[in-house]
């Protein structure tokens, strides 16, 4: 068991810092947008940081293969080295980007680089961490070992969060937009490279070191886009179970801040408060939820978000708007993630449970970052087009629609808990979680 424990706490805290620097960006838009555009409307410089948040999830599904190959062939160890690495760079780059007053436009350029590599890193992060903490779980607990995922992701958010409201009391708002944005960035590279030791240490799984030692053909076929088109059934079930999941998450998440702030009237400080307390209750629940997957199986948690996704996020957003203080902000906020939780808490294994361990990293890396790509990464561009566009409710109904989509697939899919994932080797596909017709 301790070494299962060890193994997680590794891959989580090096998640915890992937996504604190990929999450900072979001939510420190509202004070480095005007540095690197000319003056103009606030919503129009959102949505031209947003635009570059939205490249950054472009570039994901190039880290996801370029990544999850990687994964496959080499090991989840060197992916996951690879990945902060990059992640490191990254958060570099942003710290000493010239804004619009020194280099014009170059600055955005200096931007745009720092997002393409951070989409090429958790691209392949996610991947690499959800296969890497499913199978370093034990037996019969993948489900609550895995959760630990979004409760790093959630983790790294709430850090940055945090930070943002401790310069925010320390800072001056022109300090902030001038200046103090960089911090973070900052601190994000000095995370990168702590965790850059800590996975240069880490264990492999023995999931990956029990078909490490196959004979050079399977070797030369591992990880590879050949092998996954071998598994197009379980490619396509991640594309469209992520579909409704992606978009409610940023939607609750990096979103909610500049929602509330730009939308609801609450004052920047109210609005971080209010993301960074809720943010805490939903990672203290990932382990719950992960844990009773592994009792009552995935499916009924998936079922049980895509339902209240589909039919409380119109009220809910249509209430955000008019909470007018803390309290009711807060109270909203905690009910959409909680219906969110039936989604981020299993879904890391869940598509790791789909895929034989040879192509497992990929299998989960490409096809999850198309989906986050079309789907996740332009969720808070839409929103603020829709905004733009004076239909802001229009958003409301896009987020409910693609939860609807993804509640088809929950209901139609097999469950997955109880695969063998030692025994899914190469090519043989565990036929558990195929798509049949309802």
């Amino acid at each position: 068991m301790g070494q299962h424990w060890k193994k997680i706490w590794v891959g989580s805290a090096g998640n915890m810092v992937e996504w604190f620097d990929w999450f900072v960006y979001a939510s420190f838009a509202t004070y480095f947008a005007g540095a690197f555009f000319p003056a103009g409307n606030d919503t129009a410089k959102l949505m031209n940081t947003a635009g570059i948040f939205a490249v950054g999830f472009f570039m994901r599904p190039v880290g996801g293969w370029l990544l999850g190959r990687v994964g496959d062939r080499k090991g989840r160890k060197a992916a996951l080295t690879l990945t902060v690495s990059l992640m490191s760079a990254s958060a570099v780059l942003i710290a000493v980007a010239p804004t619009y007053a020194v280099a014009g436009y170059g600055g955005v350029a200096v931007l745009l680089v720092a997002r393409l590599l951070q989409g090429l890193s958790v691209g392949g992060e996610y991947a690499a961490s959800a296969t890497y903490l499913t199978e370093a779980s034990a037996p019969g607990r993948r489900g609550f070992a895995s959760s630990f995922q979004y409760v790093s992701m959630t983790a790294g958010q709430i850090i940055g969060l945090g930070l943002q409201i401790l310069l925010q009391h320390t800072l001056s708002s022109g300090e902030l937009h001038s200046w103090g944005w960089r911090i973070p960035f900052v601190v994000g590279a000095l995370g990168a490279a702590v965790i850059f030791y800590l996975r240069r240490n880490m264990l492999e799984t023995e999931a990956y070191e029990e078909i490490d030692g196959a004979d050079a053909t399977a070797r030369e076929d591992r990880g590879t886009i050949r092998a996954l088109l071998r598994h197009k059934r379980e490619a396509f079930l991640v594309i469209a179970l992520t579909m409704g999941g992606t978009v409610a998450y940023y939607t609750y998440t990096t979103y909610l801040t500049k929602y509330l702030s730009n939308s609801a009237g609450l004052p920047k400080q109210t609005a971080t408060l209010v993301s960074f307390c809720a943010l805490i209750v939903f990672a203290c629940l990932q382990p719950l939820a992960g844990a009773l997957s592994d009792r009552i199986g995935r499916r009924p948690l998936l079922i049980t978000f895509a339902v209240g996704s589909t039919f409380l996020t119109v009220p809910i957003m249509t209430l955000l708007k008019r909470a007018g203080s803390f309290w009711p902000a807060l109270g909203l906020s905690l009910l959409a993630l909680v219906v969110v939780t039936g989604y981020t808490s299993i879904n890391a294994c869940v598509k790791a449970e789909l895929f034989p361990t040879a192509i497992r990293s990929l299998g989960v890396a490409l096809p999850y970052a198309i989906a986050n790509a079309l789907f996740g990464g332009t969720a808070e561009y839409v929103a603020l087009w829709f905004k733009k566009a004076g239909v802001e409710s229009g958003f409301y109904w896009y987020v409910a629609g693609c939860a609807a989509v993804s509640l088809i697939v929950y209901l139609t899919m097999r469950e997955t808990r109880d695969i063998d994932l030692k025994g899914a080797r190469r090519d043989e596909v565990p036929r558990t979680p195929e798509v049949t017709a309802s």
